[in-house]
């Protein structure tokens, strides 16, 4: 059994979100997720292959930027925006990963339209230091 550290984990799933949605590099994305992978996200069909299949099916503007990082033992949670989606707001997300055997073993989100400025009752953008376009 691989064990990895909240450091290692932070670096892992920097990597595999930006081989599988950036690069969309399938086979080499299938050494970040493990083979027994448990999706509980509402959008996501189960394990790996749903994964794989949702990305597949997006446009080829699909990109994930990450903006904010956490990990603790085997957790992580990876705050990020997903845009070039297909709709009409690029998706902020606070993706939780649990990690086992150096892999991604689980993971939840919980996803939300990007508000424009407009839109903002705060006044401020949801993702880095300015709204979108």
């Amino acid at each position: 059994m691989t064990k990895t550290s909240p450091e290692q984990n932070k670096a892992i799933v920097l990597k595999a979100f930006d081989t599988l949605f950036n690069q969309r590099d399938y086979a080499a994305a299938e050494k970040f997720w493990s083979d027994r992978y448990i999706q509980h996200s509402a959008h996501i069909a189960p394990g790996r292959e749903g994964l794989f299949s949702l990305v597949r099916g997006a446009p080829a503007t699909l990109r994930y930027e990450n903006q904010l990082i956490l990990a603790e033992g085997d957790y992580l949670i990876a705050y990020g925006r997903f845009s070039g989606n297909g709709r009409p707001a690029a998706w902020i997300a606070a993706d939780v990963v649990r990690f086992e055997d150096g892999k991604l073993a689980e993971h939840w989100d919980v996803l939300q339209d990007e508000a424009t400025k407009a839109e903002s009752v705060s006044g401020l953008p949801m993702f880095g230091d300015r709204f979108p376009a």
